[in-house]
């Protein structure tokens, strides 16, 4: 049976090399990140070309996430370097300080408007958190902190609020010139980091279209305030991804699990794909071997529906990221074994006639014993419904649409399969489908198999067929 999770990795130094990125295809690849906040626009393209390259000589379809930098707001850069801050100690975040002019009292801050969403009382985290300082005071541009929890302060650390409540806009211009070279290289995802709504998904979406870029956004709920708009964000985008580093740090690490696994839930009960992400593997930067807490987060992220698992650091930085890959693969594999039949949308009431097809399709199979779905699709909806419900069944998007290839890449449990219906008799195509997946050896003489279309091929939106056959008798059945 196909590992039903997706993985996805960050592309960086250490996958340059193309024997490195072929054996992360062997490995089990299934869609790969472009980190915007790191790297030139030539270093990118290059990856990119080269995953292209190296996923057509393999003859798999490999999907391609960029993931825009967002309005990250740090301090500046220290002019003699390092700092080492002591508890009880004062400092100030100084938004006239010069942002390469920091020293051991003081230090700037790339938004100035900080001082506008801070006051005394509130709780200030550096350097995803490893740095806690209480705002004393603030006196106009500076703010007057204490330190609670100390150590090395080194440039350009990032800055949180405990609890949320930094203004700065969903979209910078970096972010928005990233948007235009994402859409240059056909990207099949564009992730926007630090959302607060549905309206930041939204604009960039329409940034993205505008572009001319097709793919599809992924909302990165990272911040306190996207918990509080979540539904509409879920609403809004393609995809969610539970970013849990600037998550963690905005609401505290003791939330972070339940919070987790509420996003994972709600994404799935609102027909959405669900991504999560940040230090799943994070040892194995250094070492062969996941610690044993990482493979209980893996597997628990699993258990619980995530579409994706994502390497960051572990894979664009790490000494072997091959050895991560097939780490994720054996993990995924053995927490699936432990999946359960859902009951998801069982009492829905469905707005449309493709998603009762999907959902028919899918409960007939989980009742049946089907072995296979064979979905004929041209935008990957109908089998985007039928991800959502667990079921150790694969399901194969047969479509002849490259983007739609690319984008079920990161739909859990669906592979996509190239075809294109040639022929318009109707027992014609269902045999061509049988004898695709017999080529493959996805299924063989005896077993059922459910195939959804719609009469009117080549249209969008127009599954309105759900058909079973048994393998063997394909030959000599007559369409109804």
């Amino acid at each position: 049976m196909p590992r039903r999770t997706k993985i996805i990795a960050t592309l960086g130094p250490a996958t340059d090399e193309p024997e490195v990125l072929d054996a992360m295809l062997r490995a089990g690849l299934d869609v790969v990140r472009l980190n915007l906040s790191h790297d030139s626009h030539d270093r990118h393209r290059a990856r990119a070309a080269l995953l292209r390259e190296r996923a057509a000589a393999a003859g798999r379809e490999v999907g391609l996430l960029m993931d825009l930098q967002g309005p990250k707001i740090r301090i500046g850069k220290f002019a003699q370097g390092p700092i080492q801050l002591l508890c009880g100690e004062r400092f100030t975040i100084d938004a006239e300080c010069p942002l390469d002019a920091g020293d051991q009292s003081r230090v700037g801050t790339t938004l100035p408007s900080l001082v506008d969403d801070v006051a005394a009382g509130d709780t200030l985290l550096l350097d995803d958190g490893a740095i806690e300082l209480l705002v004393d005071e603030v006196d106009g541009p500076r703010i007057h902190c204490q330190v609670v929890v100390g150590g090395t302060l080194s440039n350009n650390k990032g800055i949180n609020k405990k609890g949320g409540g930094l203004s700065a806009p969903a979209l910078t211009d970096k972010d928005k010139a990233d948007i235009a070279f994402a859409a240059e290289l056909d990207a099949d995802y564009l992730a926007v980091s630090f959302v607060c709504n549905g309206d930041d998904v939204r604009l960039a979406r329409e940034l993205f279209r505008e572009a001319g870029g097709h793919g599809g956004i992924v909302a990165k709920v990272e911040r306190a305030e996207a918990l509080r708009a979540v539904e509409d964000i879920i609403d809004a985008a393609d995809a969610i991804m539970v970013a849990r580093g600037d998550l963690g740090v905005e609401i505290g690490d003791a939330e972070l699990p339940a919070v987790q696994k509420r996003l994972i839930s709600l994404a799935r009960d609102r027909n959405s794909v669900v991504i999560t992400a940040t230090q799943m593997m994070q040892s194995m930067i250094e070492h062969p071997i996941p610690t044993r807490a990482e493979v209980f987060d893996v597997a628990n992220a699993v258990l619980d529906g995530t579409d994706a698992v994502m390497l960051s650091a572990e894979s664009s930085i790490g000494r072997n990221p091959p050895k991560v890959v097939e780490a994720l693969d054996r993990i995924c594999l053995e927490a699936e074994k432990n999946t359960r039949r859902s009951g998801h949308r069982i009492d829905s009431v469905f707005g449309r006639v493709d998603e009762s097809i999907a959902m028919a399709a899918m409960y007939t199979a989980n009742h049946l014993g089907v072995k296979a779905i064979a979905a004929l699709t041209e935008s990957g909806s109908a089998v985007k419904w039928m991800s959502r419900i667990s079921s150790g069944i694969p399901i194969y998007a047969m479509t002849r649409q490259p983007l739609t290839q690319r984008k079920v890449t990161l739909f859990r449990g669906v592979y996509p399969v190239r075809f294109d219906v040639v022929s318009t008799n109707i027992h014609e195509v269902n045999r061509e489908v049988i004898e695709e997946l017999k080529r493959s050896g996805t299924v063989q003489d005896g077993d059922l198999v459910i195939i959804t279309k719609g009469d009117r091929s080549g249209v969008e939106g127009q599954t309105n067929i759900m058909k079973i056959m048994r393998v063997g008798e394909h030959e000599l059945l007559a369409d109804d």
